[in-house]
């Protein structure tokens, strides 16, 4: 596709973004698994997460039209909030080519008849000191610009431990000549839409099916500090054979929600 392609009538291509996020920790006592959960109730609250979703709507230029939102009991909340856009008459080259987008400083793009949602998952397991937490975000656009320019505030706007995200384009639209259009951009993968900071703190891997315009791209981050994943104390506190059992069970964690199995 190109930046001059001419459509006949309104692009009602639809483009969906699913972004997850995981964290992980260790929480040795019921008290600290407890405290943990209570952490991330506070730092994701309804409010907080509202806050990040009017970010993601001011950088591809949407205007709120409702927001609905929920701090559940006993834990986790959601926020949907439904968008429009003021049209466009052609897409401005930033809008539509691979690249990460901005900061929510910048505001460059639109969007219509779409719709951003997120909901959080703390849980934690009695057993191993293994607590988890997942955000799911979904942004679902019409027009030129496309969700993945999102991308780049979203990962920034959260420490996560694992990251996994799918792109699809559905529907289709036509030219001026009539021919069907089923993707109206250029993308061999959600990388060309990442930084080069993020590129290069996570070990990446894609399954994409592009005769399908379906992508898929999974990230595990490659620093691990223990001090990062204890919740609670500290490695100072703990002897050497705690340690290693610990980052044991932490990495093993890690790898079974990046390849989507159990492991031995």
């Amino acid at each position: 596709m190109t930046d001059s392609l001419r459509l006949h009538g309104f692009n009602n291509l639809t483009s969906s973004l699913s972004f997850n996020i995981y964290d992980i920790c260790y929480a040795k006592t019921e008290e600290q698994r407890e405290a943990y959960i209570d952490y991330i109730d506070e730092l994701y609250n309804a409010e907080r997460l509202t806050q990040i979703l009017k970010d993601v709507t001011n950088i591809i230029g949407a205007h709120v039209l409702n927001i609905a939102r929920q701090d559940y009991e006993p834990h986790g909340a959601s926020v949907t909030i439904l968008i429009a856009e003021h049209e466009l008459d052609e897409a401005a080259p930033d809008q539509i080519k691979p690249g990460p987008g901005p900061l929510p400083e910048t505001v460059v793009g639109h969007l219509d008849k779409s719709h951003v949602t997120v909901h959080s998952y703390p849980e934690s397991h009695p057993d191993n000191g293994i607590s988890t937490f997942r955000l799911d975000i979904d942004v679902s656009t019409c027009g030129h610009i496309s969700p993945l320019k999102a991308l780049n505030y979203l990962i920034h706007s959260f420490d996560s431990d694992i990251v996994t995200m799918d792109y699809r384009v559905r529907g289709f639209t036509r030219d001026v000549d009539g021919k069907k259009l089923f993707i109206d951009h250029a993308i061999t993968s959600i990388q060309d839409y990442l930084a080069e900071d993020t590129k290069h703190a996570y070990q990446m891997m894609d399954v994409n099916v592009y005769q399908e315009n379906m992508f898929h791209t999974k990230m595990l981050l490659k620093d691990f500090e223990l001090d990062n994943y204890l919740f609670g104390t500290s490695r100072r506190d703990i002897t050497f054979e705690e340690a290693r059992d610990i980052e044991s069970r932490l990495r093993k964690e890690m790898l079974e929600i990046f390849y989507s199995r159990n492991l031995d």
